[in-house]
C-alpha cells in the first residue's frame, strides 16, 4: 500500500495527499510491482536498489545514486509469532522527498501517523532523525523485555530445565539478529554526520551525534545481555551435566550393592555341596554376610563421596 503524507510548518497536523509533491513523505508497506514502478518513475529512483527492498534478508547499508541517498536498516518486529525478529526498511532521501519502503507494517510508525510525535515532512533531516530514533527506542524496549526474562532465568538457575535452555537459545538468536542489524546501521549513521549524504543544520548535526551515541548504547546493551545469556547457558550446562553424572554414579553404586548379595545368594542356590548347607542357621549366616558386605561397601562409597 502506497500512501502520501504531507505537513508543513503552516499545517495543523499530518495529512494524506492524493499525489506526490515537494516535501512529501511517501510510505509504502508490502509494495506491489506497480507501486515500486510508480515510485521509480515519479522520483527517478535507482531501479536496482529499489528492487533490493523486496528482499526480506537485506542487510543494513547505505548507497548514493544520482543525488539520492538510500539507507537500508532493520527494525524489530512486534509480532512474536514471526519466525524472524527483524524486518528490512529502506529510507530514501531525495532533494524534496522522503520515501520509506517496508515489507511489513511498522507498528512503531503509529506514533508518527497518529500525531503523537509531531513531524513536518518538509523538514527531511528531522523526519529522518525521528524515524531512526523511533527504531532505536524500539530496540531499547525490546532489550528491556529480554533483560527481565534473562534475569528471571538467572535467579532460578538451580531449577533450570530443558524449557529454560530453549528459551535462552531463543534469547541468543534474537540478540544476534539485533546486533547484526544495529552495528552496520550505526556505521552508516556515523558517516551521515559528516554531512555528505544529506543536508544537516547545526541542530540536526547535534541530534545525529546523539542518535549515534544512543545507538551505540543499545548495541553495548545487547552485547551485555548476550554475554549474560551465554554465562547462564554455560552454568546451566554444567549443572545439568553434574546432575547427569550424579545420577549415573548413584545407579552404578546401587548396581554394585545389589550385585554382591545376588552373587552370594546364587552360590548358595546351586545344587552342589556347600559349607554349612546342613546347618539350620545357614540362611541367617548368608544374610549376615550380605549385610556386612553391604555396610562395608556403603561405608567405602560414602567415604569416597560416590553418593
Amino acid at each position: 500500500m502506497l500512501t502520501y503524507y504531507f505537513r508543513s510548518v503552516e499545517d495543523d497536523g499530518l495529512k494524506e495527499v492524493a499525489e506526490a509533491q515537494s516535501g512529501v513523505w511517501v510510505h509504502v508497506v508490502g509494495p506491489t510491482e506497480d507501486e515500486l514502478q510508480t515510485l521509480i518513475n515519479t522520483f527517478a529512483l535507482d531501479a536496482d536498489i529499489i528492487e533490493d527492498s523486496k528482499d526480506f534478508y537485506e542487510v543494513p547499508r547505505m548507497e548514493k545514486s544520482a543525488g539520492t541517498t538510500y539507507f537500508f536498516t532493520r527494525y524489530p518486529l512486534t509480532d512474536k509469532r514471526q519466525s524472524n525478529y527483524t524486518s528490512p526498511l529502506l529510507i530514501v532521501m531525495g532533494e524534496s522527498f522522503v520515501v520509506t519502503i517496508a515489507l511489513n507494517k511498522i507498528e512503531q510508525f503509529d506514533q508518527l501517523l497518529s500525531g503523537k510525535i509531531s513531524i513536518y515532512t518538509t523538514q527531511k533531516s528531522q523526519l529522518f532523525i525521528q524515524i531512526i530514533n523511533i527504531l532505536t527506542n524500539s530496540y531499547d524496549k525490546e532489550l528491556l523485555r529480554l533483560r527481565k526474562g534473562v534475569h528471571k532465568d538467572r535467579a532460578q538457575l538451580q531449577n533450570i530445565g530443558v524449557k529454560e535452555i530453549e528459551r535462552l537459545v531463543n534469547y541468543e538468536t534474537v540478540l544476534n539478529s539485533m546486533i547484526d542489524s544495529l552495528v552496520p546501521t550505526n556505521t552508516w549513521l556515523q558517516q551521515v554526520t559528516g554531512g555528505n549524504y544529506m543536508q544537516l543544520y547545526q541542530e540536526d548535526l547535534e541530534e545525529m551525534k546523539d542518535l549515534v551515541i544512543a545507538n551505540n548504547q543499545v548495541v553495548n546493551s545487547a552485547r551485555s545481555i548476550m554475554k549474560t545469556v551465554q554465562n547462564i547457558r554455560s552454568a546451566a550446562e554444567a549443572i545439568i551435566t553434574s546432575r547427569l553424572n550424579n545420577a549415573f554414579r548413584i545407579l552404578t553404586v546401587l548396581t554394585i550393592l545389589m550385585t554382591v548379595p545376588l552373587v552370594i545368594s546364587s552360590l548358595y542356590g546351586m545344587n552342589v555341596p556347600l559349607p554349612f548347607q546342613d546347618s539350620p542357621y545357614t540362611f541367617y549366616f548368608v544374610v549376615l554376610i550380605n549385610l556386612v558386605l553391604l555396610v562395608g561397601l556403603s561405608y567405602f562409597f560414602r567415604r569416597n563421596r560416590w553418593f
